[in-house]
């Protein structure tokens, strides 16, 4: 296989050059099956997302009770996903993937029990967010690291446009059901429709490829995450990813001061739009992501879009109008698309088969982490000066922090897929091992 890739002229041109690349999608039937899985899975997860927390609110009747939730599941995030990283590397990528499933799926039937007793317990619903959060944190890495082995190395970008838009279409449509169904059906429908979506979605990740561990693959131990981490402190293009979203959510993300924001501007009515708003520009670029398969610069592309959606959302905390605001949330989703994409496609492209479980930990770390503990700081800055300098200073801190970042580390800026030596190796490897899982 060449090392260069064909040129962006090659490609197909007007509305096809736009529509998302399906390449991924006909080529191999268990990417098929775990696209679909994920999609299954993830309208039933938004059931209980919504369900929790009301129940939680309807139980105690507190504020604090329901934002203890975050704090009960972020320490498993952090453990189990940097474990389960080592885990997805010497494991049987399927098998973990299967049996957190349906772990998940057992934690959704303690939900449902709990709902229907007389007098539903507190307890076991941190107890529950807890060990989901676990179980995530272990599955996650699997999951990331299995589709460089199911899907051909030049269509790992269209791979991550099509699970991003996955995530969108269950971001957007997920909560609208959820609400629906907790409104009138109740909780206890709300889980019980969770748990058939967790068996269905066992039954078609069962159904995958085996993936055994690779011959390099180190056991799990700390010794061998703290061997990922190194891989990935000497790999500084890896390097800047990490940090640019985790600077982009820490800074910039405004969903913890949102219901402020639409009370300021005599907009109660438009919180729920706020809400979707940034979903939505993540799901228009979903769906017009055919142009990122011809895209070779992803380092510099991850920058411009991470300081695009600071600026988006600095834009958004000195608007005037509700309209404007909406508008600027969608673009600012639209920019964490796209930064999403090109991230999804350094790390799938350039990471050897043995270190990518480790190292998707530490990208679950970058991506979850940063939001968490983005609301806190939305919420703290809110407090200190006021709803819109919140929203404002930390986009305008977003996009300098991006800029210096992009500074600090020119490899970052540098990469390109078609000459960096990362994903030559990678891609040569792939090219004299053409994985079984690939249909021709």
């Amino acid at each position: 296989m060449s090392d260069e890739s064909p040129a962006p002229s090659d490609g197909p041109t007007g509305l096809r050059a736009l529509l998302p690349d399906l390449s991924p999608w006909r080529a191999s039937r268990d990417f098929r099956r775990l696209w679909v899985a994920g999609l299954i899975t993830n309208f039933g997860s938004f059931l209980t997302f919504v369900a929790l927390p009301v129940q939680i609110k309807e139980l105690t009747g507190s504020a604090a009770a329901v934002g203890a939730i975050g704090a009960v599941e972020l320490v498993p995030l952090v453990v189990f996903g940097l474990y389960g990283g080592a885990l997805a590397d010497a494991w049987d990528k399927r098998k973990l993937i299967v049996w957190t499933e349906a772990g998940q799926g057992l934690l959704c039937a303690a939900l449902l029990v709990n709902a229907l007793l007389p007098s539903p317990a507190v307890w076991p619903l941190y107890v529950v967010a807890a060990f989901t959060s676990a179980l995530g944190a272990v599955q996650r890495p699997a999951l990331d690291s299995l589709i460089p082995r199911i899907v051909a190395h030049e269509d790992l970008p269209a791979a991550a446009s099509l699970n991003a838009l996955r995530w969108q279409v269950g971001g957007i449509a997920g909560p609208a059901l959820a609400g629906v169904v907790v409104a009138y059906a109740g909780l206890g429908w709300a889980y019980a429709v969770d748990l058939v979506t967790f068996a269905a979605s066992v039954a078609l990740v069962a159904g995958l490829g085996a993936c055994p561990a690779s011959h390099e693959a180190r056991k799990p131990s700390w010794k061998a995450i703290a061997e990922g981490a190194r891989y990935a402190w000497n790999r500084k293009e890896l390097l800047g990813t990490y940090a640019i979203d985790l600077a982009a959510m820490f800074l910039a993300m405004p969903l913890a001061v949102l219901p402020f924001l639409a009370d300021e501007l005599d907009a109660a009515w438009s919180l729920g739009l706020m809400y979707a708003a940034i979903p939505a520009g993540s799901l228009l670029v979903g769906v017009t992501s055919g142009w990122t398969s011809r895209v070779h610069r992803h380092g510099r592309m991850v920058v411009l879009a991470a300081a695009g959606w600071g600026l988006a959302i600095a834009a958004a905390g000195v608007a005037g109008n509700v309209w404007l605001v909406l508008l600027c949330l969608v673009l600012g989703g639209a920019c964490d698309m796209v930064s999403g994409i090109f991230r999804g496609a350094m790390w799938n492209q350039t990471i050897p088969d043995e270190l990518r479980g480790r190292l998707a930990g530490i990208e679950l770390l970058s991506y979850s982490v940063g939001p968490q503990l983005g609301q806190v700081r939305a919420g703290g800055m809110a407090a200190l000066a006021g709803v819109r300098a919140s929203v404002w200073s930390g986009g305008l801190l977003c996009a300098g922090a991006v800029g210096l970042l992009a500074l600090c580390l020119p490899r970052l800026m540098t990469y390109d897929v078609r000459t960096n030596e990362h994903a030559v190796r990678l891609r040569e490897k792939r090219a004299a091992t053409v994985p079984a899982a690939v249909e021709g």
